[in-house]
C-alpha cells in the first residue's frame, strides 16, 4: 500500500502543472538504474536517492524501445515502493534495444528521470545452468540435459529454447567420490549423453554447464547428481 505521506508525491505526477511544486535535489534522484537479466527475464533495478530512505519514497517506471520517441508507463510499477520492476513482457524481443527510466516522488517533491544505459537482452542476459537428470544403466550413466526455460514464446505458443538464440556447448563432468577426482566426460551440442568406463563399486556425481562460444561465456555449474555404480 502506498505510504500516506507520499500521496502528495503521486499528485506531482498527475498534476505536474502545479506551480508550487519544485523539483527535488539531485540527492532524491534514483541511483544505479539498470537492467538485470537472467534467461531473458529482464528486471529493472535501482537504488534510492541518498536523501531519503527507500521506504519513504514512491517510484514511477517507464520504458521504450530504441528509436521510439514516446515513453510508455509501466502500470504495475506506477507509484511502487519497491526498488525493482519486472519489464520482461515489455522487452520480449531479445535482439531489440531498450531503455527504462525511474523517477522518485515523495512529500511534495519529485526527482528528475534517471535512465538506464541501452539494454539488449540477447547480449546481456546471463544463463542458468542446465537441468541435469541421470539414470544408471548397468555400469554406465545416461545423462539428459535441459537448458533453462525462457519467457519467450515460439509460433506454436510454446516456450522457446535457449538454443533458438545461441549456439550452446554442453560440458559434463564426472566426480569419482572415492578418488576425489573430477574428469570431463563430454563436451558438445547433444543433450543426451552416455558415460561409460566407470569404475565398479564407486560413487559418482555428475555436474554440467553451458558454454557460449560466441561470447566465451559459461553458465554456473548445475547441482550435483550422484549415483552408485554396483
Amino acid at each position: 500500500m502506498m505510504p500516506k505521506h507520499c500521496l502528495l508525491g503521486l499528485l506531482i505526477i498527475l498534476l505536474s502543472s502545479a506551480t508550487e511544486i519544485q523539483p527535488a535535489r539531485v540527492s532524491l534522484t534514483p541511483q544505479k538504474v539498470r537492467f538485470q537479466s537472467r534467461n531473458f527475464h529482464n528486471i529493472l533495478h535501482w537504488q534510492a536517492g541518498s536523501s531519503l530512505p527507500s521506504n519513504n519514497s514512491i517510484y514511477f517506471v517507464q520504458y521504450k524501445m530504441y528509436g521510439q520517441s514516446q515513453w510508455e508507463d509501466k502500470v504495475d510499477c506506477w507509484g511502487t515502493t519497491a526498488l525493482f520492476c519486472d519489464l520482461t513482457n515489455e522487452t520480449l524481443d531479445p535482439y531489440e534495444l531498450y531503455y527504462g527510466r525511474v523517477m522518485t516522488a515523495c512529500a511534495g517533491r519529485h526527482s528528475a528521470w534517471t535512465r538506464t544505459p541501452r539494454f539488449t537482452p540477447w547480449w546481456e542476459t546471463k544463463l542458468d545452468p542446465p537441468v541435469v537428470t541421470i539414470t544408471r544403466v548397468n555400469a554406465s550413466l545416461r545423462v539428459l540435459l535441459r537448458p533453462p526455460e525462457l519467457p519467450n514464446r515460439n509460433q506454436s505458443g510454446k516456450n522457446a529454447s535457449m538454443e533458438t538464440y545461441y549456439g550452446l556447448v554442453y560440458r559434463v563432468f564426472t566426480i569419482n567420490n572415492s578418488l576425489e577426482k573430477e574428469q570431463k566426460a563430454y563436451g558438445g551440442t547433444q543433450r543426451a549423453v552416455e558415460i561409460e568406463g566407470l569404475i565398479p563399486h564407486s560413487s559418482y556425481c555428475v555436474v554440467a554447464e553451458m558454454y557460449q562460444p560466441m561470447f566465451d561465456r559459461r553458465s554456473p555449474r548445475s547441482k550435483e547428481r550422484c549415483v552408485h555404480i554396483p
